[in-house]
């Protein structure tokens, strides 16, 4: 987030798109709430009738796989109307001649056709946002999980810039993560191509700095991503894999092809705190401890860093992951993993990182938390980003063009599937539906469809349906709702029992490398089986 969590309270505008906030991130909804009751207006783009869209004073009900033209429709509006920002795009910017030049083929009724909002909703939900400032922009998963995600963020942060809202409290680009840690996963180089920090592998100077620090040889390549590991097992240039609270066996799309890439593998490790359906597979399963079981530091969606303290011992033969892994690495013969606790990893993480440099335990025990960047020890940690200029200098606008999801509906499968998470579990369940409390409230797959499709398709609510894509069937119970619009039917991926991801598009987006989740097709029919 370039902004803070408590910043949306006091916007002037919110636009939520591609996130279900309510569900997925119930107290940053709270703020968004807050700023409802102080006058502050809400866009919410979303093509299914979540919660926030009751309290929306405009709903962009767009078709999935279509935020580009709707960002670029709205971003037309604002520019013929002349509602931008000019003194910010002349200051702070560049490119945006090349922007405004391509928004000539993003002609209202043309943006209309591809998203299926009404122009008048566009040009309402345009002018809020220009007019209602500061502004802050919300997104989560919705955007990114297309072949086009990378578009589609660039689209949010040409809107930001368009209209001013970056670089002050209360507005910003603001993506919402998953999960407590996932922030911090990526600031600590848990991606194939950057160090800490961000710091690229590819950099010359930046890997000497790392070899200095680490005393050994490192590669000048980048890794693999995850979504690239599987071709690279199926072709024989990967053939072991050690895998840490990971399920990618229901958790990534084209289920099946996952796998059977997994049991291609000479040797598979499983680090988890339960045995996960991909632990099931593996030829060493090594039982990590849960959060509670060991102290760290999580760094949360708004860049907060802040200690998690251990309540209780390891259960078993259970261990924190960080010794399974030091003690892995000095087995082999390496050098440097000797630490005696999680408070010395910090320190040499605030040692290679920058952004980190001036975060330590003792503060962060005294403060209570520090976003980052960080760099001193006497610095307070950072609210809100780029108040003076953007890390590469000038916000650069980046033209964009309308490309359709790589998978469309035809006959044979003529509807599409829109996944996501359910309020009363997390991703694959691996934790949530251990509950049994959590388990009364939501136990069973649901496949949401509107009223019109069911009927056409003569499912009567809480009958059991099979749903196909072209890459498997799975079994569900319909729930028939208008909370989904005709021709798109929604399910999450929490319950193995109804594994959702065998039927997901493995199509990736060219530069994230992220799959298309959020657009599949699919056909719907009633069974009377059960089960998958």
């Amino acid at each position: 987030m370039t902004n803070s969590i408590e910043d949306i309270g006091d916007a002037a505008c919110i636009f939520a798109i591609g996130t279900n906030t309510t569900e997925n991130h119930p107290v940053i909804a709270l703020e968004i709430k807050k700023a409802l009751e102080k006058g502050g207006k809400l866009i919410v783009a979303n093509p299914r009738e979540i919660e926030l869209c009751r309290n929306a004073d405009v709903w962009l009900r767009h078709r999935p796989g279509s935020d580009v033209a709707l960002m670029m429709g709205m971003a037309k509006v604002i520019v013929d109307e002349e509602l931008q920002d000019k003194e910010f795009i002349d200051k702070r910017c560049e490119n945006f001649d090349a922007f405004k030049d391509s928004l000539a083929d993003f002609d209202i009724s043309r943006v209309t056709g591809l998203t299926g909002v009404s122009e008048d909703d566009i040009k309402r939900a345009a002018r809020m946002y220009a007019e209602n400032s500061p502004a802050t922009l919300l997104y989560a998963m919705g955007i990114t999980q297309h072949s086009h995600g990378t578009d589609n963020v660039l689209g949010t942060a040409n809107l930001a810039m368009l209209t001013g809202n970056v670089g002050k409290p209360s507005s910003g680009v603001n993506p919402l993560r998953g999960q407590n840690n996932v922030q911090g996963a990526c600031d600590l180089g848990a991606l194939p191509n950057v160090y800490t920090g961000y710091q690229p592998v590819a950099d010359e100077n930046v890997r000497h700095k790392f070899e200095a620090a680490w005393d050994c040889t490192l590669p000048s390549k980048p890794g693999l991503v995850l979504t690239a590991m599987f071709p690279a097992i199926d072709n024989g240039t990967l053939k072991a894999l050690y895998l840490l609270g990971e399920n990618p066996v229901l958790s990534d799309p084209d289920a099946k092809h996952i796998k059977e890439s997994l049991a291609r593998l000479d040797f598979l490790v499983v680090q988890d705190i339960f045995l996960t359906e991909t632990a099931q597979m593996a030829d060493v399963v090594l039982p990590g401890a849960c959060f509670a079981e060991q102290d760290g530091t999580v760094t949360n969606t708004e860049r907060r860093v802040q200690i998690s303290n251990k309540a209780v011992e390891p259960i078993g033969s259970a261990r924190p992951d960080w010794q399974i892994t030091c003690e892995i690495a000095k087995n082999m013969g390496a050098a440097g993993f000797d630490f005696p606790d999680a408070a010395k990893i910090f320190e040499e993480i605030a040692g290679v990182t920058p952004s980190y440099g001036g975060v330590s335990y003792e503060r962060l025990k005294n403060e209570g938390g520090l976003q980052w960047p960080c760099p001193t020890k006497d610095h307070p940690g950072v609210k809100f980003l780029h108040a003076d200029k953007f890390a590469r200098g000038k916000g650069k606008f980046v033209p964009l063009e309308y490309r359709p999801p790589a998978e469309e509906t035809d006959k044979k499968y003529p509807l599409i599937l829109t996944t996501g998470r359910s309020l009363y579990h997390y991703h694959t369940g691996t934790m949530t539906r251990k509950s049994k409390g959590l388990n009364d409230l939501r136990s069973e797959e649901l496949l949401e469809i509107n009223p019109l499709d069911a009927k056409s398709l003569s499912i009567e609510d809480g009958e059991m349906v099979e749903v196909s894509s072209r890459r498997g069937s799975i079994k569900a119970k319909a729930k028939v709702t208008e909370i989904s619009p005709e021709g798109v039917v929604f399910m999450t991926f929490h319950f193995k029992e109804s594994p959702t991801n065998l039927l997901t598009s493995p199509a990736l987006d060219p530069v994230a490398k992220i799959p298309e989740l959020k657009v599949c097709a699919v056909n719907v029919k009633k069974t009377t089986q059960t089960g998958i």
